[in-house]
Formats: C-alpha cells, sequence, structure tokens
C-alpha cells in the first residue's frame, strides 16, 4: 500500500512559511494584496476565487476581484489589466483562463507585468523558468508539484523524472524545474511510442494529460513516486485524476491523491507567491 502524498501537511508547511512574512511586511506597511481578473461567471473560476480568497484572509493576505462581463471588448481586459500594473497597492494578479475565443489570450497574458504574474502565465515569467532565473514565477501547479516533493523529503537529485503531458501549464515549467534540482527529466506526450516502458524506467512521475484514469498498473512499479496532477470526471461524475488510483497505489511506494493532493497545494503556492511579489516591490 503507497504512501499518500496528501495537501494538509504541504499547505501547513506553506502557510507557516508565510505568515511571519506577512506579518513583517504589515510592520512595514504593506498589505500583500492579491487581484482576481474574471471574465464571465464560470462557476469553476468563481468557486476558486471563493476558496483562493478564503485561504488569502486566514493568511492575512487582501484581496481585489475584477470582474468583466462574457462579452467584454479585449480593449477592457487590457485597460484592467494595465491599471494592476500601475496600483502599486496590488502585488499579485491571478487572470482566470481560458478567456472567450474573441480576447487573444496570448497578448492579454503579456499585458500583465512579470513582478505581479504570480501564476506564471506571460511569456517573461516562462522564460524565466526555462533559465533558472529567480526573478519570475513559475506556474503555481508546477511550482506546487516541488513543494510537495519537499515536504515529505523525497529527494530530487540524481533521479530520473519522467513528466506526462507538455503543457507550459504544468509539463513543460515542471520539467524544467526539475532539470533545475539536478534530475535527469523525460518528456512525454500523446504522441510518445512506448510510453508504458518510458514510465517504468521513472523514479518520479508526474502526469499532466486530462485524460481520465488513463494510466493504470502497466506503467508502475514499487519504489515510484507518483504526483497526479490532473482533475478530471469520470463517466460517473467523479472526481478523479489522470492515474487509475487503485492500480497504481496497490504497486508505487507514494502517491498523490485526487482530490487532496496538488490541486490544493496551487492554491497555497499562489499566496506564497503573492508574498513574494511584495517583498521584491518593497
Amino acid at each position: 500500500m503507497a504512501k499518500l502524498l496528501k495537501s494538509t501537511e504541504v499547505t501547513a508547511n506553506i502557510a507557516a512559511n508565510i505568515e511571519p512574512r506577512v506579518a513583517a511586511l504589515q510592520a512595514k506597511g504593506v498589505q500583500p494584496t492579491l487581484a482576481f481578473v474574471r471574465v464571465g461567471e464560470r462557476p469553476d473560476d468563481m468557486s476558486y476565487e471563493r476558496t483562493a480568497t478564503k485561504r488569502a484572509e486566514k493568511l492575512g493576505i487582501a484581496t481585489k476581484s475584477y470582474t468583466l462581463p462574457a462579452d467584454c471588448s479585449q480593449a477592457d481586459l487590457e485597460a484592467t489589466l494595465r491599471a494592476i500594473n500601475a496600483d502599486a497597492s496590488v502585488h499579485g494578479c491571478l487572470m482566470f483562463r481560458p478567456l472567450p475565443e474573441s480576447i487573444d489570450e496570448k497578448a492579454m497574458c503579456d499585458v500583465l507585468a512579470a513582478e505581479k504574474d504570480v501564476d506564471g502565465i506571460s511569456t517573461a515569467s516562462l522564460a524565466a523558468v526555462f533559465t533558472h532565473d529567480e526573478g519570475g514565477f513559475p506556474p503555481c501547479t508546477a511550482q506546487a508539484c516541488l513543494e510537495m516533493l519537499d515536504s515529505y523529503g523525497i529527494e530530487v537529485a540524481g533521479k530520473h523524472a519522467v513528466v506526462v503531458g507538455r503543457s507550459l501549464v504544468i509539463g513543460r515549467p515542471v520539467a524544467m524545474m526539475l532539470l533545475a534540482r539536478n534530475a535527469s527529466v523525460t518528456i512525454c506526450h500523446s504522441r510518445s511510442e512506448n510510453l508504458e516502458d518510458i514510465c517504468q524506467t521513472a523514479d518520479i512521475l508526474i502526469f499532466a494529460t486530462g485524460n481520465a484514469r488513463a494510466f493504470g498498473a502497466p506503467y508502475f512499479h514499487k519504489g515510484q513516486v507518483v504526483l497526479d496532477v490532473g482533475i478530471n470526471f469520470d463517466e460517473t461524475g467523479t472526481l478523479c485524476g489522470d492515474v487509475d488510483f487503485e492500480a497504481a497505489e496497490a504497486v508505487v511506494d507514494a502517491i498523490t491523491p485526487v482530490p487532496g493532493g496538488i490541486g490544493s497545494v496551487t492554491t497555497s503556492v499562489t499566496m506564497l507567491h503573492t508574498v513574494r511579489a511584495a517583498e521584491r516591490q518593497l
């Protein structure tokens, strides 16, 4: 039976890191503040914003919400982002995506100032990840994977990590972050041949494909650590990850559950990045 890598311990560690830093900033007259930018009324975005706002309040981080109608113009969204860039009282910004098809999403990501881009969505932020530059912020989900490994004392240096998924949200950034920690990294995707065999060579496996329970027993062996980043709903409407949890849990040494794993840590990482942004801007 595998060890469960749950979010509870990790989020507690991050909170213990954040709280004294928030107090130190407040003592200097700085109130760390996170802005949410939302276009439309997508239920999942609204739910995440409520959850993140509650987490921020517990940590002493203020929030501001900027909500635009679903049919807003690109110029309206750009004006909102530029106003946030210019507002010295806002230290971090999280823009919900995907944006409506009528808006050039990449262009809007690049409007956001890199020093306030706490979720690593801009070209400048991603470039910092790929060049191992400490000046930017990596995507929060990618950082959450590293926070999970660190909190449970799982060594990365010298290990073979296989990342299944190549998106700029998680796959490619987390691969670069593991490489910076001296892991040997293989990136796989939907066109990779012999994927089961490649996964069998891994010490650490990270799945981020968006395919419900797509990876079962043939992908795993004893001794592996599995991070499941997938957030899916199966045919019964049950929330699940990319990994067939029951099959993997019976074989590997450690695995993150869904829910209660990487997703929960991601919100805490957003708060950590906001505090770092406030410190840097100070």
